[in-house]
């Protein structure tokens, strides 16, 4: 064997033993990581479920809300005839006075003036002596702004048809007009919406509309009686309607608020306001704005006169004789804001402005008929009537109830209740002045149209469609 053998040799056994008991050792080693890994998943495992749910959660970023998770609209292309060129005619909309200034600024009509002292100098801007049958036009204007508008008609859910109804019929509701002459229009739209492709898909039940009157000015059902007939029109029974009063049993009809004045240029606008009505000094109880109406029999706005004037100056009167009261006076704004409560009877109709200048104003509403706002305004109004306002059935005050004395029981903290309430939905009864909407505030405008988006969501399901 030579000198080096003896060494490689026992380097070769060596090597081998090491690499033997390497060998062995491995399974162990295995053993022992698989065995580290399972206790560190289990104890990851524990401690996880000593984590409280909610507190989990919140390391999840919310998801970006839709703003047109409701839908979209379609608003249809109308011949000028419908609505453009009833505007361009204004002149003879009314057969006694030109109806141009109050159509103009897109329907809010002329500048508010007189306002000085009245309302806060920098709110004066935001003012407008707007007419109520305005509606329509105010609409048109601010849907063709309207972040959920599309002019893809396939992508739509809901259809508008921005024909001013109550512009085409209010001429002719007058002097000697014949009924043909009242329903020409209306018959004109529906042959015209017939045609359209997206309106017999669904037999118009995706479409709605904007009436800018009472519901009744279209629901002449014989010939010598009053206005057209357009909601009985075949056609229009799918459509849901826009109205500043609604029949309560016509599931088709929507009320929507009268236009009042106050239009906000911002959000910062609805603040301002809401924190002067909210501190504003009144020192009246209750105040009535109208008129009697002496051809009626046992004429109701007459007890209610009797008894103001009977308060002991408890209560303010504004008589609205004749046109005292039309557009264009600060006088009943000055007196709902120096009043807690405000009597609202039904007007020619159950409903009236009126309700909306004096919530307006911050002042407590109180009713005498069920008709002329809880059975109306619904998406608009707090879902409480107490919350908000005082219900006095008008039987109550003709076997002599003291209206005084009703008002009188309610203390100064329920008061202040009442009017936070009234306070707080200012914003849904009024309608803004910038045609695309407030930053964040959503107005009459907003909640009508976020309403009619849902009822037809609701249409899609199953059992919901009307043919």
């Amino acid at each position: 064997m030579p000198p080096n053998s003896s060494s490689a040799a026992i380097y070769s056994t060596t090597k081998t033993n090491s690499s033997s008991t390497s060998l062995q050792l491995q399974p162990f080693s295995f053993l022992w990581l698989l065995l580290f890994i399972v206790s560190l998943h289990v104890t990851i495992l524990l401690m996880a479920r000593a984590v409280p749910f909610y507190n989990r959660r919140t390391h999840f970023p919310n998801p970006v809300s839709d703003p047109c998770s409701s839908g979209r609209i379609f608003v249809y292309n109308l011949p000028l005839v419908f609505n453009q060129e009833l505007l361009d005619n204004c002149h003879e909309l009314d057969p006694w006075n030109s109806r141009c200034e109050a159509l103009s600024n897109g329907g809010l009509g002329r500048k508010a003036t007189g306002l000085s002292g009245v309302v806060p100098e920098e709110l004066i801007p935001a003012w407008y002596w707007t007419d109520q049958f305005a509606m329509e036009v105010i609409y048109h204007n601010r849907i063709l702004n309207h972040k959920c508008r599309t002019m893809e008609p396939d992508s739509a859910t809901a259809f508008y048809i921005p024909f001013y109804a109550g512009l085409a019929v209010g001429k002719y509701l007058w002097s000697n007009y014949t009924t043909k002459d009242r329903d020409r229009y209306c018959e004109m739209i529906l042959d015209w919406v017939r045609d359209q492709p997206y309106w017999n898909r669904s037999d118009g039940w995706d479409h709605f509309t904007t009436m800018g009157r009472i519901t009744w000015d279209f629901r002449r059902s014989k010939n010598e009686d009053w206005g057209s007939r357009c909601i009985y029109m075949p056609g229009m029974r799918n459509i849901t309607r826009l109205l500043i009063e609604r029949n309560p049993w016509d599931y088709f009809d929507v009320g929507v608020p009268y236009p009042s004045g106050f239009h906000p240029r911002s959000d910062s606008d609805i603040f301002q306001w809401q924190y002067f009505v909210r501190n504003r000094q009144r020192d009246t109880l209750f105040c009535f704005a109208g008129a009697p109406r002496g051809a009626v029999k046992n004429d109701f706005r007459g007890f209610l006169l009797n008894q103001c004037m009977n308060a002991s100056g408890l209560c303010r009167v504004v008589d609205c004789a004749g046109t005292r009261c039309s557009n264009g006076t600060s006088a009943i704004l000055e007196t709902f804001l120096d009043s807690d409560f405000c009597l609202q009877p039904r007007g020619d109709s159950f409903t009236r402005r009126s309700i909306f200048d004096c919530m307006v104003a911050g002042s407590i509403p109180v009713f005498f008929w069920h008709r002329t706002a809880y059975l109306q305004y619904q998406w608009f109004l707090p879902n409480d009537p107490k919350s908000y306002s005082v219900f006095i059935h008008r039987d109550e005050v003709k076997n002599g109830t003291s209206i005084q004395s009703v008002l009188q029981r309610y203390s100064r903290e329920e008061v202040k209740k009442m009017r936070e309430k009234v306070i707080e939905f200012i914003p849904k009864i009024i309608y803004a002045k910038p045609e695309n909407g407030l930053e964040s505030i959503k107005d009459a405008f907003d909640v009508a149209i976020d309403g009619v988006l849902k009822r037809n969501k609701e249409h899609e399901q199953p059992g919901y469609k009307w043919k």
